[in-house]
């Protein structure tokens, strides 16, 4: 017997029912039944990674916005360079009473497809806005959320902080060599990857490092991955720079695995989560940090090392020689190599 879908309202105003889709046709949002337990489970918030939840529920954006005005809580974020241990930190503040990670939530994709559309500055700023206020209905009363969106959704933060002003942010990153390594251990999709995010990052106008638009089809895959990885590193130098150490910090993921319980402290202070330094101390020998985000079962700071040894090693001439060349074109970018505002 099929379950009874409760009111429209009760749909809007619930962190039970994730927002996971917009149409902007209808300007209408679609929800499906997420508990907290499944967002647990998820390795993020797509598709591919969720339950089968059934017909979703479609609300008119007016109402959904209505209904959860009055709901939302505090929103952080944890902007992040891909392959950098960020699905690691968006578990590791899911702590009931506290706050709650949402993993690449694809609502905000649809925000950045439109815009790429063609969608008018001010409807997906609006819309935007009542993502993050769907997004921030709390799972338990007094609980922040903490979004970890995807990064291509990386060209909206600036929007996303100046509507939340009492949001802070994470721009987390892997250094160079290790992103690259990361790239060539995924082969062909990772490969893939890297140009579809290169034609993301030139259609948005944030690759400025003096190379002409009809030589990047001269590159080869790991330089484009290069690329990819300098444009992301100039916006996240910017970003810090502009919003200041008490609303943006940085960090890299290999000072997140060699000190984590450090890390977590300062993460708890940024986003004001109220736990003591001991408690906040001590998520760092929890599940989060030893088992993997993505395929689960034990996998501590050790193993990601040597996963990445290993393909370091397999491809260290072509990561070496691109490393090289990545860093001299940040020279002539004046790309600083280490971002402002570090986390430690």
């Amino acid at each position: 017997m099929a379950q009874t879908m409760p009111p429209k309202p009760e749909i809007a105003a619930s962190a039970d029912w994730l927002p996971h889709r917009y149409d902007p046709v209808r300007d209408a949002v679609h929800f499906h039944h997420i508990p907290r337990a499944l967002h647990r489970g998820a390795t993020f918030l797509t598709d591919d990674h969720l339950p089968t939840t059934g017909t979703p529920a479609v609300i008119g954006s007016a109402e959904a916005m209505a209904a959860a005005q009055g709901v939302a809580g505090p929103i952080h974020y944890i902007f992040h360079s891909a392959y950098c241990c960020s699905t690691l930190l968006a578990r590791a503040v899911d702590i009931d009473g506290v706050a709650m990670g949402l993993k690449e939530p694809v609502i905000l994709n649809d925000m950045v497809g439109w815009r790429h559309r063609g969608g008018a500055e001010a409807s997906v700023k609006s819309r935007l806005d009542m993502a993050l206020t769907l997004l921030a209905r709390p799972f338990s009363p007094g609980e922040a959320t903490v979004v970890k969106p995807s990064n291509l959704v990386n060209g909206l933060a600036p929007a996303m902080l100046d509507m939340r002003p009492g949001a802070r942010a994470l721009l987390l990153h892997a250094p160079l060599r290790a992103y690259l390594a990361s790239i060539a251990k995924k082969g062909m999709w990772g490969r893939l990857w890297v140009r579809d995010l290169l034609i993301k990052l030139l259609k948005e106008g944030r690759v400025n490092l003096g190379i002409a638009d009809d030589q990047y089809l001269a590159l080869t895959d790991i330089q484009v991955a290069a690329v990819g990885w300098l444009a992301q590193h100039d916006f996240f130098t910017r970003l810090a720079r502009h919003y200041g150490p008490a609303r943006v910090r940085t960090l890299d993921s290999e000072t997140l695995l060699d000190r984590p319980a450090e890390v977590m402290v300062q993460l708890n202070a940024l986003f004001g989560l109220g736990l003591s330094a001991e408690a906040a101390g001590a998520i760092a020998t929890g599940p989060a940090f030893t088992r993997h985000s993505k395929l689960g079962g034990d996998f501590g700071a050790e193993d990601h090392r040597a996963e990445n040894e290993t393909s370091a090693d397999h491809h260290a001439d072509e990561i070496e020689k691109v490393a090289k060349w990545a860093e001299a074109i940040a020279k002539t970018a004046g790309i600083e190599a280490a971002l402002p505002n570090p986390i430690l």
